[in-house]
């Protein structure tokens, strides 16, 4: 999904259990047009974690007939989006000829490298009657060596996603390696993304990377004696066996792994290099990105 300038984030740095939690960020509420998302990365005091570059929390939205996501085609560089959701659907298009349905479960990983144009609609079977979406895309920073790839989509079935229970939570192993499990989804740094329900009072010891923050996409979790609310992001340190809880029964996200360094992020480009990003700015003004198959028609200009 496309970028968009947001309010003021709130956020505050930790005062408790500074050995666990460095920084606690609340989102900022971005209207998109056809829905709203809430914003953790990136933010002022903090761009990145690990290869993560953007966090969004698209919805519960909810869609009367008629209505939908309608995201036109726009570009990326130098990045590789990844797209889970909770409920609903949305309709991938890219310039490589891909049209993949997304669907609860699933992970799309679409790799800008060197550049791609994408659109994200609904098929008309879903809008013709009331829908909901609800879902997180992110944004990983590709390793310097990587960031001119050619572009490349991949789709994993939700059956294709490892999932385990540790002490009766049930977790999934979304990228990367956790748990005595490696998920499929491809990776280029090291990167972790794990996801977990915890029922009120269920205890889950996080699995350690080189940095790492904690999401609660719903309910109350505890660290130590922190509480984490609902819809923040903890910023986690590197202590060791860290174990959460939940206060109330919840869903978590984690993501993390290794650092890569500076990157500088404008609309929907993200480089090591401030000059690539000027060179597509230029090059999308002047249209001489691929089209979408089947979804030439429109387009998102280049915002001033």
């Amino acid at each position: 999904m496309r970028n968009s300038d947001g309010q003021a984030e709130q956020e505050r740095d930790s005062t408790q259990d500074e050995d666990a939690v460095e920084l606690l960020l609340q989102p900022r509420e971005l209207d998109l047009g056809d829905f709203s998302v809430r914003r953790l990365l990136p933010t002022a005091k903090r761009t990145m974690v690990g290869p993560w570059i953007f966090f969004d929390h698209m919805g519960p939205a909810d869609f009367s007939p008629g209505q939908g996501i309608n995201v036109r085609p726009h570009p990326h560089i130098n990045l590789a989006t990844v797209t889970y959701l909770f409920e609903g659907e949305i309709l991938h298009r890219d310039s490589l000829g891909s049209l993949q349905p997304i669907v609860p479960g699933d992970i799309n990983l679409m790799v800008a490298g060197c550049g791609i144009v994408h659109s994200e609609r609904q098929r008309p079977e879903i809008t013709a009657k009331a829908h909901r979406l609800h879902g997180l895309q992110l944004w990983l920073a590709l390793p310097d060596a990587d960031e001119e790839i050619e572009p490349a989509f991949h789709h994993y079935p939700g059956a294709d996603i490892p999932t385990r229970t540790i002490d009766g939570v049930p977790v999934r192993v979304m990228m990367g390696s956790a748990y005595g499990a490696t998920s499929p989804v491809k990776t280029f740094a090291d990167t972790l993304y794990v996801e977990a329900h915890l029922k009120t009072g269920q205890r889950l010891v996080l699995p350690e990377t080189a940095e790492r923050a904690l999401y609660v996409v719903s309910g109350t979790l505890r660290l130590g004696g922190m509480t984490l609310p609902e819809h923040s992001m903890a910023i986690l340190s590197g202590a060791s066996n860290l174990v959460v809880e939940a206060t109330a029964d919840s869903r978590m996200a984690l993501i993390g792994g290794e650092p890569l360094g500076q990157r500088f992020i404008d609309w929907n480009f993200v480089s090591s290099r401030k000059e690539r990003i000027e060179q597509a700015r230029a090059e999308w003004r002047a249209g001489r990105y691929p089209r979408v198959p089947g979804d030439e028609e429109e387009f998102i200009p280049l915002p001033d």
